[in-house]
C-alpha cells in the first residue's frame, strides 16, 4: 500500500524527490501518512479534495483485496 501511494503522489507533484510515505501498521488497520513539499500540497489534495478522495478510494479498493483497512492522512 505504501508503494502505491508513493507512486501516485510522485506522478502528481513537481518535486517527486520530496515525497515521503510512512506506514503505521496495526492488527486490522494501517495508517499511511503522506508528506509532500509545501508548494505541492495543493496538487495532492486537488480542487475541493477530489484528488485526495480519489487516492483514498484507490487505497480502499486495494486494501480490500488483502482484507485490511487502510487510512490515508496527508500531512502538511
Amino acid at each position: 500500500m505504501k508503494e502505491l501511494i508513493k507512486f501516485i503522489a510522485q506522478a502528481l507533484v513537481d518535486h517527486p524527490d520530496q515525497v515521503q510515505v510512512k506506514e503505521i501498521e496495526g492488527e486490522q488497520t494501517s495508517v499511511i501518512e503522506l508528506k509532500v513539499a509545501k508548494e505541492d500540497l495543493g496538487k495532492v489534495i486537488g480542487k475541493q479534495g477530489r484528488t485526495a478522495r480519489a487516492m483514498r478510494t484507490i487505497l480502499s479498493a486495494a486494501s480490500t483485496k488483502i482484507r485490511k483497512r487502510s487510512v490515508l492522512e496527508i500531512i502538511e
